[in-house]
């Protein structure tokens, strides 16, 4: 019973994804704006993830720089359900009375774990009327508030004026493959909830094989989009389990391979990286990966992000589109015959240019 209530969480999540793509982080406000590469008009949540370096890499930080690591540039399928249910709009109703926010993430009602949105509604229709007992977290604290659903006359249901969220699924890039442990990084950035800005948690997840099914070119003031769907075979390719600021990761099922670098690459450490001629590995048509020329314009070694710019010099991805669009975070920067970082953002007032994140960062994220 456990395994296909699962089950149908997952297809309910990728049923919200068909043929919408990327894992979307909101605009970067400031002197840049930016938007995330991830095409991730997920459909139901988001989730976060932290993992041991030392587990992803067998070493600690500082030694990453040398290590070989199997390229990505593959699109990939994610398919996650969150811990607790995330709460992303309420009315002027009981929910609201009992002080619940947008962003709480709702752990347990009256003792009963929220294992999913439905668990939620069941549990608020049995009570009939009578005070539930929720246990939230709320910026990293838990706290517990009582609330009393309210007899809704449309419906002829019991309410608590809240909408929550439990799931999502989108498509990316994998970033990187360690032989070694089976590890893996992909996106660059978290997968946040677009109407909340939260980052979200993972109860459970899926990295599936994607196919890019479509693009919509990017334009000046409008980021473009990959259009793909894992839908149709639903290959499993390995499992989320971690998803932060700098990414997502896992454990694959199986090895990774990659056409082009067969033998993988050097990790180049972020003191390596410099202005000038790099590549990026993309999928951006079907399931065919290739090689784009691109040239790193800045280098900030400081930033935990925004480690470098990089603009678009290859006419080939320019005309297919127009540049760096949603959907492409994670794909790998090669510079100098070593894996240097991953795209992240695009900027939204010219395509062709856009962040990357030190491949550094994302190996110290798993720390």
């Amino acid at each position: 019973m456990k395994e296909r209530k699962r089950a149908g969480r997952y297809v309910s999540a990728l049923m919200v994804a068909l043929l919408t793509v990327a894992l979307c982080m909101a605009p970067l406000q400031g002197a840049a704006n930016a938007s995330a590469t991830l095409d991730e008009r997920l459909g139901s949540a988001r989730y976060t993830i932290s993992l041991d370096l030392r587990q992803i890499l067998g070493k600690s930080g500082p030694s990453a720089a040398g290590k070989i690591l199997i390229p990505g540039g593959q699109a990939v399928g994610v398919a996650i359900h969150t811990r607790g249910v995330l709460v992303v709009g309420l009315s002027d109703g009981a929910g609201l009375q009992a002080g619940l926010r947008a962003g709480d993430v709702l752990l347990s009602v009256n003792g009963r774990p929220l294992e999913s949105a439905d668990i939620l509604t069941e549990t608020v229709e049995a009570a009939q009327g009578q005070p539930l007992s929720i246990v939230l977290e709320r910026d990293g604290r838990e706290q517990t508030v009582l609330a009393t659903p309210a007899f809704d006359e449309s419906s002829q249901r019991y309410r608590l004026g809240v909408w929550v969220r439990d799931s999502t699924a989108g498509v990316g890039t994998l970033t990187f493959y360690d032989p070694e442990t089976q590890r893996y990084g992909a996106l660059g950035h978290a997968i946040i909830d677009t109407d909340t800005g939260m980052t979200l948690s993972v109860q459970e997840g899926r990295l599936m094989q994607a196919e890019v099914v479509g693009v919509r070119r990017g334009e000046r003031g409008m980021p473009g989009e990959l259009k793909g769907s894992f839908l149709r075979e639903q290959v499993r390719l390995g499992a989320v389990e971690s998803n932060g600021e700098k990414g997502i990761y896992g454990r694959m099922d199986g090895a990774v391979n990659n056409a082009l670098y067969p033998d993988g690459l050097p990790v180049g450490g972020k003191g390596e990286v410099h202005t000038g001629a790099a590549t990026i590995l993309s999928t951006v048509d079907g399931s065919e990966m290739a090689e784009y020329s691109v040239e790193i314009t800045q280098v900030n070694r400081g930033s935990e992000q925004k480690s470098m710019v990089i603009r678009v010099t290859d006419e080939r991805l320019i005309a297919k589109t127009g540049g760096i669009v949603q959907g492409m975070s994670g794909s790998p920067i090669v510079q100098d015959g070593k894996l240097v970082g991953a795209v992240t953002h695009v900027l939204v007032n010219d395509p062709t240019r856009g962040y990357g994140i030190f491949i550094e960062n994302m190996l110290d994220a798993a720390e």
